[in-house]
């Protein structure tokens, strides 16, 4: 007989024979994904005949935004509820009743954490201690409200703020809600209340306020630097720089608006203690700074540390001394930085953020002393409207006569003087060395140049001032090899001459002065002085021409002796790179000499024919032949110019000029080229008289200008054919011609006008059945004559 076992024995045989087919099952189903990915290339799964099912839509937010989302807005619901239970429904419940709500909501959302904690809602956990956090704020706010409702705000305010801060660090601190991470970067936030809060019920005034602000300051700073935590790296960083900036501006206010050493004193005090704080977060990330952000950070509080001490130690001089000694002051103080770099424990990047530091007040003080020397240098451009009016008082006269001079300028020399030595003394690096000393050079002449205006010394003596700073700096730039240095040379140079035109004498000897002294610098750089030599030449000559009493076209002539010593000098450089400057400078004062003649038309006729002389004598180089062009030009000009001075209304007295000398080069072409086209040798000639002349003639009721046209066209027809040259036959006949019939129009009219109507018709028909009847032969003769014609040249 089968043996039957109990329910329980088999259904225990049961459960064991369908795990066993569940295990072969799993084992079946990983080894034929084996043979599936094996026999890939070769085999492929059969496709489901069916339509593919479609992928299911990608959500578009994560499990984890939408928990974060529902958390912060559950709890933000939450928040308001409490605050609507606090403010409306508080007044009906009694003391008793409104302590027992209170204590139980607050005790009972702060301990809600732990559970959750325990069962692994992290994130639901930190949502209700936020709850909790704002509980005790409003907490705070009820009690105010309803057990303290006389005590003033500020100092309710500082308690109730250090209170919660200690409570919110203790319960973040606590074994088990140590792993939440909003109570004590909240902690730390209520922080920053207290100190300034205790001030303001102090009525400790603004020196108090901002010291509370630069202590909170300090505190958070302190704790960035010593926590571990990121989140209370951040929050810390966050709150010392708020309240540190606000510190900062609320002690520079102060100091700025001290009314005496006292006060100063006082606002000094704080922003040394801002620049300490600075300094000590600067040196501390520098050592730890292992990143290029950390490394800028460290070098921009030292940077800012620098600038504090600077303004604090400079508010107190300011203070004490004349105001005109507040930029020196504080220019000592920035040069007395650079003596914190030598300490060799001192980090890298607090010594740039130090070194940057007193570069930015050393441009400050520069910044401060450029509208001096603006005054300066363009004051003197005024002078061109009022030349030769008399010397003024004193050299700051000389110099203000349009414009305002600045106040507490006194020490702008010094301060110029100052920085050139710091320049020159500090900067070693061998890349940076020649650049600083040509900025040394140049703040040196800068403080020359304003010495005069600043002293207010007599006229003649800021002239020579000018003048020596000016033969210096341009001496330097020769000696030393300096080319940028030429630039303060030229712009000193340009002021003295407006500088002297108050008087005649002094103009005269300053620009005798410059031309020599740019004339004698050119051994070295003879592109940029020979033609400032040659400009201040011409203004020489000028000036010269007017002190004389000469008109203005008479010191034209005395003008061309510049460009005519100008193409002598290129013609001596010709392989010098100063020969282009010099011959464009030349260029430049033959125009100058033109204008000065453009009233007068005999002298300039003159001046241009002299000009075409120099332009002349300059093509005869190799390399400016095709100067000789614009010598033809000017001597063609000078010649127009000449008989329009004359009243010479005669078109051909104009074109004859072009004429002769254009044939005669087209002759000399030919001779040396035989090649050359007649068109090209005569044609341009010819065209300039004989179509002027055949315009004029259509339009002269006399006979003479025709008869004289016809007969010098006939001729020209006659010399083309006798010579077989193309252009004089072709256009001496089509000027003929056209000669020809203009007298001939007349009559013309008058028979046409005689004839019936039907004649010329007649006569057009005739002509054509002429020309019909004998078309072969015409067009050989045709074919004969452009035979002809084409073989002359």
């Amino acid at each position: 007989m089968t043996h039957i076992p109990p329910p329980a024995e088999e259904l225990r045989l049961v459960d064991a024979e369908l795990w066993q087919l569940d295990a072969r099952r799993s084992q079946l189903l990983a080894r034929r994904a084996w043979l599936v990915a094996a026999l890939q290339p070769q085999w492929q799964a059969p496709q489901q005949s069916g339509p593919t099912p479609s992928a299911p839509p990608r959500p578009e937010a994560s499990a984890p935004s939408v928990q974060n989302v529902l958390l912060v807005l559950g709890g933000v619901l939450l928040t308001v509820a409490a605050m609507v239970f606090t403010l409306v429904s508080w007044g009906h419940l009694g003391i008793a009743g409104r302590s027992l709500v209170l204590g139980a909501v607050t005790a009972a959302v702060l301990a809600a954490p732990l559970p959750l904690l325990k069962r692994g809602l992290r994130s639901t956990a930190e949502s209700v201690a936020g709850l909790g956090l704002a509980l005790t704020v409003l907490d705070a706010v009820a009690l105010h409200g309803a057990v303290f409702p006389r005590t003033p705000g500020a100092p309710y305010t500082a308690v109730a703020s250090a209170l919660l801060a200690g409570l919110w660090a203790a319960y973040g601190l606590l074994p088990r809600t140590a792993e939440l991470r909003l109570p004590r970067p909240a902690a730390l936030v209520a922080a920053q209340l207290p100190l300034f809060f205790w001030a303001v019920a102090a009525d400790a005034g603004s020196y108090g306020l901002t010291a509370a602000l630069l202590v909170t300051a300090g505190a958070d700073t302190l704790v960035a630097l010593r926590m571990t935590s990121a989140s209370l790296r951040v929050v810390a960083a966050t709150g010392a720089y708020a309240t540190g900036a606000w510190g900062v501006l609320a002690a520079g206010w102060l100091t700025w608006s001290a009314s005496g050493p006292s006060a100063a004193a006082r606002a000094a005090a704080l922003l040394l203690l801002a620049s300490a704080i600075a300094l000590t977060a600067g040196w501390r990330g520098g050592r730890e700074a292992t990143r290029a952000p950390g490394e800028e950070q460290s070098r921009g509080l030292a940077l800012t540390a620098g600038l504090l001490a600077v303004a604090a130690l400079g508010g107190v001089a300011r203070s004490a001394l004349p105001g005109v000694w507040t930029v020196p002051v504080h220019l000592a103080l920035g040069i007395a930085l650079l003596a914190a770099l030598r300490p060799a424990r001192l980090p890298e990047t607090v010594r740039r953020g130090l070194l940057w530091a007193s570069g930015a007040v050393q441009a400050l003080s520069l910044l401060w002393t450029l509208p001096v020397v603006g005054v300066v240098v363009l004051g003197p451009l005024s002078w061109a409207s009022q030349a030769w009016t008399g010397a003024p008082p004193d050299a700051r006269a000389a110099v203000t006569s349009h414009l305002t001079w600045p106040p507490y300028s006194e020490t702008v020399p010094l301060i110029l003087a100052v920085l050139a030595g710091v320049l020159a003394l500090t900067v070693r690096d061998t890349t940076w060395r020649p650049r600083a000393l040509t900025a040394a050079l140049a703040l040196v002449w800068a403080a020359f140049l304003t010495v005069p205006a600043v002293l207010e010394l007599p006229y003649s003596v800021g002239l020579l001032i000018q003048g020596a700073a000016t033969a210096g700096v341009l001496a330097s730039a020769v000696l030393l090899s300096r080319p940028v240095a030429l630039v303060p040379a030229l712009v000193a140079s340009v002021s003295l001459a407006f500088l002297s035109l108050a008087t005649r004498p002094a103009t005269l000897t300053t620009l005798c002065a410059l031309v020599v002294l740019f004339a004698a610098a050119s051994w070295r750089a003879a592109p940029v002085t020979v033609p400032t030599a040659l400009g201040y030449a011409a203004a020489l000559a000028c000036a010269t021409g007017a002190a004389a009493d000469w008109s203005a076209p008479h010191t034209a002539l005395l003008v061309l002796t510049v460009p005519a010593a100008a193409a002598l000098l290129a013609w001596r450089l010709t392989d010098s790179p100063a020969s282009l400057p010099i011959e464009l400078a030349g260029a430049t004062t033959a125009l100058l000499a033109v204008a000065l003649t453009v009233t007068d038309l005999p002298m300039l006729a003159l001046v241009l024919a002299l000009c075409a002389v120099i332009t002349a004598g300059t093509a005869v180089r190799e390399d400016r032949r095709p100067l000789g062009y614009a010598a033809t030009a000017l001597f063609l000009l000078a010649t127009w110019v000449r008989l329009a001075a004359w009243e010479v209304d005669i078109p051909e007295a104009y074109t004859l000029p072009v004429t002769i000398p254009a044939l005669l080069v087209g002759h000399l072409r030919r001779r040396r080229v035989p090649e050359t086209s007649s068109w090209t040798a005569y044609g341009p000639g010819l065209a300039a008289t004989l179509l002027p002349s055949l315009v004029m003639a259509w339009d002269d009721p006399d006979w003479t200008r025709p008869l004289l046209l016809g007969l010098a066209a006939l001729s020209l027809t006659l010399m083309g054919g006798g010579y077989s040259l193309q252009a004089p036959l072709v256009l001496g006949g089509s000027v003929l011609t056209l000669d020809a019939l203009h007298e001939l129009a007349p009559y013309i009219v008058q028979v046409t006008d005689a004839l019936p109507r039907w004649v010329p018709l007649a006569l057009a028909g005739l002509l054509l059945l002429a020309l019909g009847a004998t078309y072969e032969r015409r067009i050989r003769d045709v074919r004969r004559m452009r035979d002809f014609l084409g073989s002359l040249h």
